[in-house]
């Protein structure tokens, strides 16, 4: 009996503690527009940054376990838009949001192509959150095919709340 109610209480426990990791981002089934800026980095350029404005479209789920980026807009520099060369384009969308904590989120599927050789991603890139500022950052990423993510700051619209 003691090793049953063990048992029962190591199980209950666990459901509890993966309960609690669970976070969810709001408002639930809603899109969004994200905008802000996006620094990136490729063979192409020498890893010389090439700092873009970026509007990001998606939508949050209906359970609000994750949102999708599922369109992206470059502008500013001719290196953004192409004017000069080969634009750089955004890649592997849609890339996936899931906020870890209230104050973490993941990103899957991030890339991007910069000119014409260098192919970057997609990977996985960890980002911060912060209700308060209704901002998504993150710094210093590394993405396959030696390229960087070396920052990004966007804030969607309508605002997140992430709830832990």
């Amino acid at each position: 009996m003691k090793g049953t109610l063990s048992l029962v209480s190591l199980v209950v426990g666990l459901g509890v503690a993966s309960m609690a990791s669970a976070a969810t981002i709001t408002p639930v089934n809603s899109a969004f527009t994200a905008t802000g800026s996006i620094s990136l980095s490729a063979p192409d350029w020498a890893q010389t940054p090439v700092l873009c404005s970026v509007t990001f479209k998606g939508r949050i789920s209906a359970d609000g376990a994750y949102a999708l980026i599922e369109s992206a807009t470059l502008s500013g520099t001719p290196l953004c838009t192409g004017t000069a060369t080969a634009p750089t384009k955004l890649t592997g969308l849609p890339w996936r949001l899931t906020a870890t904590n209230a104050s973490s989120i993941k990103v899957d599927g991030v890339g991007f192509n910069m000119v014409v050789r260098s192919i970057c991603g997609p990977n996985t890139i960890n980002a911060t959150w912060s209700n308060a500022s209704n901002t998504l950052a993150a710094s210093s990423q590394p993405l396959s095919g030696n390229c960087k993510v070396n920052n990004l700051s966007v804030q969607p619209s309508p605002a997140f709340v992430v709830n832990p």
